[in-house]
């Protein structure tokens, strides 16, 4: 019904401005005459691989049962979305990545599909159901073996045996290999003695850990033999069924929180708490009744990562979920933007819809751009992630490909959740500031996914030196000829791209006019070769900068790194933003439509054009851009959404979005109620004669 009433208001479908200053783009892609998209093929395209699962997901949670309540209080919350989870597992979707035997379905990629869909109810619940099924009985799942699955997995599958995740403590967050809480083999009893011997050794944060939790999955340091084999995981019970900590166990209430109240966030700490050896979840590593430790790892290390890496699940469910939220978030302001009208145009018409402005197309159009680019690249990265699980590309290169991965996605898409979602809110004014229209709530909620599963500065680092590593790679074993022969490359590159470079640095005159040179000169692979180069050249010049550390101390060494710290980041950040661009154009690529394939270009132009415009000013000082096409940069993407404007409504709704998940009164169409009722209450006004004359007339008179 809202589109419909959107679609039919006939505004003039001249792209100029008159003389009094309004904007008068059309509103649908008819009234421009230009192509239109398929929504059910961008649907489809957006829901990506598990869309089955997705629509599943969608249809459940349009259960109001599942919805969030705002005003609750925090024991309010609590109880309804424990009540919520208990209701996902009587519709059978819970836990779709464990095995059949245990209550799921054996489909790791449906698991997370369904999961991140349910941030559209409550990102409580989103995130209470990852805590049980998707960190607590995945931890079970992933870093135990039959006999602890036998034991557990069917009743956390169940929620008989609710649970929490006990990595992170007060004093090590992203750190988890120096935690502080130990379990030390006792060889006489056969037991496993879990201590936090200081206040920073406490478990902190912990979902389930406050209220609900009977057991945690608790990772420590495993010590036996008085050898310290680094940090394991542990199955330790923490209260009985009457809801009181077991013997030695105690916490605390995190208390309120700035969003996500739904969850029971607590502390947990150990009082050399004793547990069987078979406690000990010991995929990778194993100790013997005698005390003495094995692994199939012999690195440390490479130990430690493997063990990290089998619960890289979060990061991939995080990357999804922010994306959906970042959709949602636009969908609302976008739909608002089409019906809301604020200023005359100055020439005695109706007021102008926000959407027409081109400042508010600049807010939101190139947001959307990059949600779009997101959720391409999600899907490629939850194929990947499927394929590893399975058992499919189940190898040591998949497996560390999959983690650069999540390491790079997951800070870029929780990040622009934020930013999205308060512009979102800014462009809805102060409708966009009442609770009941969700974009407060959504900030507050997404606000620590930017250091779930990780800080988001850390997660890049990482990256960072996956990147390094790589490039210091291609020159092992190389001999002076070939590096010889990559240094004059580098240096004509360089000289190519700084004196010559035509078809990116050539002069706006060439095709007659500045937009038109920009359009010519920077489609897909000029596109590429700037996002691509841009990461080659930052990881080169970084590595170039750390050359010497090789022959330097440690401290000095670590001095160098730190001073190139920033760099790096900002280096993975940009290959973080590549993997977003490549994965809308190998989208666009798949579109069968005409209409659909032209605008969804156009979108991917916008995406790109502006990451290069967010980087203009290394893009100038490297070389790569001329001033004046760097110059032009910018009012280009201003031509772009003004050509995506009669798009926006479509571009919108192609994210399937029903009703039941929206559920903000300002994008329900009752805003265009209300439009519709002044214009006709001010025509009939302006026909009886009776409208009071303005003074403004008066005066010219």
């Amino acid at each position: 019904m809202v589109d419909a009433v959107v679609r039919t208001e006939k505004p003039a479908t001249s792209r100029r401005t008159p003389a009094g200053g309004a904007p008068t783009a059309p509103h649908s892609a008819a009234e421009a005459a230009e192509p239109r998209i398929n929504v059910a093929e961008v649907t489809d395209l957006l829901l990506g691989t598990w869309a089955d699962t997705r629509r599943e997901a969608r249809e459940m949670i349009k259960d109001p049962a599942f919805w969030n309540i705002e005003g609750q209080t925090v024991a309010e919350q609590r109880e309804r979305v424990l009540g919520q989870l208990r209701l996902i597992v009587d519709a059978g979707a819970a836990a779709r990545s464990y095995p059949p035997e245990y209550g799921g379905l054996g489909d790791n990629g449906a698991n997370i599909a369904g999961f991140e869909e349910l941030v559209l109810a409550d990102p409580s619940l989103q995130i209470k159901a990852g805590v049980q099924w998707g960190l607590f009985g995945s931890a079970i799942l992933q870093l135990g073996t039959k006999k602890h699955h036998d034991k557990w997995l069917g009743d956390a599958a169940s929620l008989a045996l609710p649970g929490a995740f006990a990595m992170t403590e007060t004093g090590h967050g992203s750190d988890v290999a120096a935690v502080g809480t130990t379990a030390t083999y006792d060889a006489e009893t056969e037991e496993f003695v879990i201590h936090t011997p200081f206040r920073g050794a406490w478990k902190d944060y912990l979902g389930n850990a406050a209220l609900h939790g009977r057991a945690a999955t608790v990772f420590a340091q495993l010590i036996t033999g008085g050898v310290n084999y680094g940090v394991h995981c542990f199955f330790v019970p923490i209260r009985d069924e009457s809801g009181a900590f077991l013997d030695g166990v105690g916490g605390e209430d995190d208390g309120v929180k700035g969003g996500l109240n739904g969850i029971d966030n607590g502390r947990l700490h150990f009082d050399h708490v004793r547990v069987p050896r078979e406690n000990l979840l010991n995929r990778y590593g194993d100790v013997a009744p005698d005390g003495s430790y094995s692994s199939e790892i012999d690195s440390p290390g490479r130990r430690f990562f493997t063990m990290l890496g089998a619960l890289v699940q979060g990061r991939v469910s995080l990357d999804g979920s922010a994306t959906t939220a970042s959709a949602l978030a636009l969908y609302i302001a976008v739909t608002y933007g089409n019906q809301r009208r604020q200023f005359d145009s100055g020439s005695g018409t109706s007021e102008v819809v926000l959407l027409d402005y081109g400042r508010h197309q600049r807010r939101l159009l190139p947001r959307l751009a990059t949600a779009y680019a997101q959720a391409f690249a999600h899907d490629e990265f939850l194929k990947k992630f499927d394929g590893v699980f399975s058992g499919r590309s189940d190898t040591d290169a998949e497996r560390e490909d999959l983690e650069t991965l999540a390491a790079a996605l997951k800070p870029l898409s929780t990040w622009n959740a934020l930013d999205t979602i308060q512009e979102a809110r800014e462009a809805c004014g102060g409708s966009g500031f009442l609770a009941e229209n969700r974009l407060v709530g959504l900030h507050h909620d997404l606000d620590v996914y930017t250091t779930f599963e990780g800080d988001n500065n850390v997660l890049l680092q990482l990256v960072g030196k996956r990147l390094l590593s790589d490039y210091g790679r291609q020159f092992k074993g190389k001999d002076t000829a070939a590096l010889a022969r990559y240094a004059v490359g580098q240096t004509a590159g360089k000289v190519f791209h700084n004196a010559g470079l035509r078809q990116l640095g050539q002069s706006v005159t060439d095709f007659g006019s500045t937009a038109r040179s920009v359009e010519l000169g920077l489609r897909e692979e000029q596109q590429r070769e700037l996002l691509t180069t841009r990461v080659h050249t930052m990881v080169a010049d970084v590595a170039a900068r750390l050359r010497p550390a090789s022959k330097l101390s440690p401290a000095e060494a670590a001095a160098l790194f730190n001073e190139n710290q920033s760099d790096l980041i900002e280096a993975a950040r940009a290959h973080g933003e590549l993997l977003q661009w490549e994965a809308f154009t190998d989208a666009i690529h798949r579109v069968s439509d005409d209409g659909t394939l032209q605008v969804l270009t156009w979108l991917r132009d916008l995406f790109g054009l502006s990451l290069i415009e967010k980087h203009l000013a290394w893009y100038l000082l490297s070389g790569r851009l001329s001033a004046q096409r760097a110059g032009a940069v910018s009012r280009y993407i201003g031509r772009l959404c003004t050509r995506l404007r009669p798009h926006a409504q479509d571009l919108v709704d192609g994210w399937g979005f029903a009703p039941e998940h929206v559920r903000a009164p300002i994008a329900s169409g009752a805003e265009q109620e209300r439009q519709d009722e002044a214009r006709a209450y001010m025509a009939a006004l302006a026909a009886s004669g009776n409208a009071p004359v303005s003074e403004k007339s008066l005066k010219k008179k």
